[in-house]
């Protein structure tokens, strides 16, 4: 991913680092950087922006030559960082709960042109609230493409989901209405509504999404886009947010984007977050945007690098028993791997022990984890047992009885994909 970006800004920091700085000499390379970040679909603003930044770090700086590529690359993460800052996070479950408590469902319509993954997009986002105990009704006012219904119809069938529609050529608003008054009337958790896909220079079609929002005023608005059509996709951000100032994006096919500029210049233009990414066909293969991911994806690591974070709540689970009353600190790992060095017949066999569920996302998997480090740590005891033989007895015995288990289906999970959701 974002091979291009990446090459972007190394050769920039790189042929800095082999100067003396002067003016002259970095208005020559910050314009070789232009270019590049142009090819790389990043918006000719946010290339602005970043140079100006840039140049105004550099200029007059005493830095040691041999600190001067490091110096360069802390300074594009450090501008860039605060792109994303500068625009905040959306917290949609925390949004669906606000609306929850006033006894009304949450209103999510989606729009973008054709082509681009949207009610694919939808589907994904109705998989992602079911999943996190949200009812959800999905409405089907795309009334204009062919075979948009039935597609929908299909996506709500394999997640049992409700659709509302009405036959093709009906006002999409009345669809979307009608949605809403369900929702309403059996107490409906989330109404998801799908849209005619439009090229952002039809202002007939533009003006109907005006009206939709006008007749049941969605609680928000996401604009999915593709990220491999590059700059089309901000030209297609920055009309649709003119029209209809939507609160988040969501990037489609980021698994394959080679470039990486979609994301960087989408927030830039629009100032608002990107919401989620796409990196697959199935249902789950729609993930949070993560902003520290995208800069190690372009920089590398980021070790030794101050990175501003705004937090953002996780949504909860059920709470599980805990094997020990004493607080778990954090975890310092050496990877993203929140297993890393423990052997997969401790994972199993602590799981059956203490009847631990699979962690639900990222944070739940590094409390595990530092959790049955600490338990191996004291010796593989079970917490209230009379006997640390006994549960040595049932450890080895559990070891024994997994170990052919395992070992057929470490090709099917991979090492840890016992706790994948």
């Amino acid at each position: 991913m974002f091979d291009k970006l990446r090459n972007a800004f190394s050769n920039a920091a790189k042929s800095l680092g082999e100067k003396e700085l002067n003016e002259k000499d970095i208005e020559n390379i910050l314009f070789e950087l232009e270019i590049a970040l142009l090819e790389s679909d990043v918006a000719i603003e946010v290339i602005d922006s970043i140079k100006s930044d840039l140049k105004e770090k550099l200029i007059g700086s005493k830095v040691a030559k041999n600190e001067i590529e490091k110096f360069v690359k802390d300074s594009l993460i450090s501008s860039i960082s605060a792109m994303f800052d500068s625009v905040g996070k959306i917290d949609l479950f925390e949004q669906i709960n606000e609306k929850k408590k006033q006894g009304l469902p949450f209103l999510i319509l989606f729009v973008g042109i054709n082509g681009t993954g949207k009610t694919t997009s939808l589907a994904k986002v109705a998989y992602m609230l079911k999943e996190a105990k949200y009812s959800v009704v999905i409405a089907a006012a795309d009334t204009f493409r062919a075979g948009a219904i039935e597609q929908l119809r299909e996506h709500t069938n394999r997640l049992n989901l409700k659709i509302v529609a009405q036959n093709y050529e009906s006002d999409p608003a009345a669809v979307a209405r009608d949605a809403v008054l369900y929702a309403k009337s059996h107490k409906t958790d989330c109404v998801l509504i799908d849209t005619a896909g439009r090229m952002q220079t039809s202002k007939n079609l533009m003006e109907q999404i005006s009206k939709i929002t006008k007749v049941v005023n969605p609680d928000m608005k996401i604009f999915v886009g593709d990220s491999l059509a590059g700059n089309d996709t901000v030209n297609q951000a920055r009309e649709f947010f003119e029209h209809v100032k939507f609160n988040g994006s969501i990037l489609t096919k980021s698994d394959a984007d080679a470039r990486g500029g979609a994301a960087l210049s989408i927030v830039n233009v629009t100032s608002t977050p990107v919401m989620f990414v796409g990196v697959g066909q199935e249902y789950p293969d729609l993930i949070p945007f993560d902003k520290e991911v995208f800069l190690e994806n372009v920089f590398g690591s980021l070790d030794g690098v101050t990175i501003k974070t705004s937090d953002k709540p996780e949504p909860t689970s059920e709470p599980t028993s805990e094997p020990t009353s004493e607080p778990t600190p954090e975890p310092e790992l050496s990877s993203n791997d929140p297993f890393d060095g423990i052997d997969d017949v401790d994972i199993t066999t602590y799981s059956d022990l203490f009847d631990i569920p699979p962690p639900e996302n990222d944070r739940d998997a590094t409390l595990l984890g530092n959790k049955i480090r600490d338990w191996i740590k004291h010796g593989r005891r079970q917490s209230g047992s009379s006997s640390d033989q006994e549960i040595n007895d049932k450890s080895d015995t559990n070891n024994i009885q997994k170990h052919d288990k395992e070992e057929k289906s470490k090709k099917k999970r991979g090492r840890f994909g016992f706790f994948r959701k």
